[in-house]
């Protein structure tokens, strides 16, 4: 997955946006005002940090040793850091980016989980 694929399908969620709050180069996507995913698009290797359900986080890190670490800089136990350098197949990387976005949108309010549900 390039660069370009992993921005494209960052922004490919309903409501989701992209910010630079911490410095030009850092992309924060959020939906909600929440961050579902955090990276640096110039990188080599192409990382991003995803949110994860903790028992998840465990096993895809065992399954996937030096390709999906705990979140650096991130809470260890709900955030890994997945590298995006063609090791890991497209699809899972993409089934990923959509948990993450999911897990962040299952724990906003109501009212805005449900203003999202409208087209």
């Amino acid at each position: 997955m390039t660069p370009r694929e992993l921005r494209a399908l960052c922004l490919s969620f309903n409501a989701a946006v992209e910010e630079f709050p911490f410095n030009p180069q850092t992309s924060v996507f959020k939906v909600g005002g929440k961050l579902f995913a955090l990276t640096d698009l110039d990188a080599r290797p192409l990382k991003v940090n995803l949110k994860c359900a903790p028992e998840d986080a465990v096993r895809l890190r065992a399954e996937h040793p030096d390709l999906i670490v705990p979140g650096w800089h991130m809470n260890k136990r709900h955030w890994n850091t997945v590298t995006v350098d063609g090791a890991l197949p497209d699809r899972l990387v993409r089934e990923l980016v959509e948990d993450s976005y999911d897990l962040v949108v299952a724990g906003l309010p109501r009212a805005d989980r449900l203003r999202l549900d409208r087209p």
